[in-house]
């Protein structure tokens, strides 16, 4: 069992930048491929980035490749995104999720999840 609680979320204008954190207790971090989902009241939730077991992979949806940057410190328990260049359509809730198996772009795949947090992206 794996209990993942993401912080960091917030208000934030165009163009500026926030670092989500996703902490992980019960079962060590690094058993699980992690990845991070967003949703927006009335619409299936969608993948973001995943990362590796050790961080040697990822992978990013296109609307966020060249602007977000997933990470993660196995010793901290702790996976990362972080988002620079935000845009009002990057507004959500944000998710962390643990795989065993396989770089998942699917939820589908995905054994557990955080609570989310809120990012909001407005003047």
């Amino acid at each position: 069992q794996v209990q993942l609680v993401e912080s960091g979320g917030g208000l934030v204008q165009p163009g500026g930048s926030l670092r989500l954190s996703c902490t992980a207790s019960g079962r060590t971090v690094s058993n699980y491929n992690m990845g991070w989902f967003r949703q927006v009241s009335g619409k299936e939730r969608e993948f973001v980035a995943v990362i590796s077991r050790y961080g040697r992979n990822t992978r990013y949806a296109d609307s966020v490749r060249g602007r977000f940057t997933v990470s993660r410190d196995n010793p901290k328990n702790t996976v990362y995104l972080q988002m620079n260049s935000l845009k009002p359509e990057d507004t959500a809730v944000y998710y962390c999720a643990a795989v065993s198996s396989g770089i998942a772009t699917d939820r589908a795949g995905y054994e557990y999840w955080g609570q989310g947090t809120q990012v909001t992206v407005s003047t």
